[in-house]
């Protein structure tokens, strides 16, 4: 498979725009976790019709409802891939309200070396050399990472298995990155909606009038970031998005520790050093790759 320059800025994109979450909620007091998972998913489906709407793919949009008519497997489907990312999408905005950023951070190094054996034994992907090596220190990363702690957290479990079957659900529907997250985002509303009934909640924008603004921005910021996700992991070889994605809890520690102010043990640098250094070998690989296929072309 020809490797996507355009893939690897999504994917690298994506990253960005999914670590200034943690921070951004810690601004939506006095919502809890649970009520900023809900406004979450409902606030981001204006956002994500405004991006349909400015990218024009209402005809795209359009041929996946007549899809879901036409194919009952995929309207199987379809309830199974938003309950998956629904529960990633509730763990991300639950943690850094908690406290256990970390946990979920030591969750996303496990899961590349996951979406790397995944494409591996379902796709039949191979690595290169660089690849092979950045592989092995982050081998070595999580290795150190839990001799350290000697246990997974369910935090962890939760953050490490459960994006792989999603992506190769995400694959199989074959939908376009826009679609397949109105797609999910209705399904996930009727329990949007009933969660925030359920609180019983005062009018918080009374109480908070600035969520007016921050919970449009959040819809705004989960959907970029998500579209570029979905769109890299099309783009690219499972493996290699996979590998790419250590870029995200790198960038997650360094939130946690500065801005959020979770505890860091200094032994966990012989974590973080060899990963780092797997990140640095799969661009300078992933620049080589393109470079070479730039001169190709002419």
């Amino acid at each position: 498979m020809k490797l996507s320059g355009r893939g690897v800025s999504l994917s690298l994109i994506a990253s960005v725009l999914f670590v200034l979450i943690p921070g951004y909620v810690r601004e939506l007091a006095p919502l809890d976790g649970v009520q900023v998972f809900a406004q979450r998913v409902l606030w981001s489906i204006p956002a994500v019709l405004l991006l349909v709407l400015l990218t024009r793919q209402w005809a795209v949009l359009a041929a996946a409802l007549r899809r879901l008519r036409a194919e009952p497997k995929l309207l199987a489907a379809l309830p199974l891939a938003a309950l998956l990312m629904g529960v990633q999408w509730a763990l991300f905005v639950w943690a850094p309200l908690s406290g256990r950023m970390l946990e979920v951070s030591l969750g996303y190094f496990l899961l590349p070396l996951a979406m790397v054996l995944v494409g591996r034994v379902f796709y039949g992907e191979r690595l290169r050399a660089l690849q092979r090596l950045a592989v092995f220190f982050a081998l070595l990363g999580v290795a150190h990472e839990l001799w350290l702690t000697q246990a997974f957290s369910w935090v962890t479990l939760v953050a490490a298995l459960g994006y792989p079957p999603y992506f190769m659900l995400r694959r199989w529907m074959r939908l376009d990155a826009l679609s397949g997250f109105v797609l999910e985002m209705l399904m996930l509303t009727p329990v949007a909606i009933w969660l925030i009934i359920s609180a019983g909640l005062p009018d918080v924008f009374e109480q908070a009038p600035q969520l007016w603004w921050l919970l449009p921005g959040l819809g705004l910021l989960s959907a970029l970031a998500f579209a570029a996700m979905m769109t890299s992991s099309r783009l690219l070889p499972m493996g290699l998005f996979g590998i790419l994605s250590y870029v995200e809890p790198v960038l997650l520690f360094g939130v946690s520790v500065l801005l959020l102010g979770e505890q860091f043990n200094p032994a966990q640098l012989w974590t973080y050093l060899p990963i780092w250094l797997a990140v640095v070998l799969v661009a300078w690989d992933s620049a080589r790759l393109l470079r070479k296929q730039a001169q190709q072309g002419f």
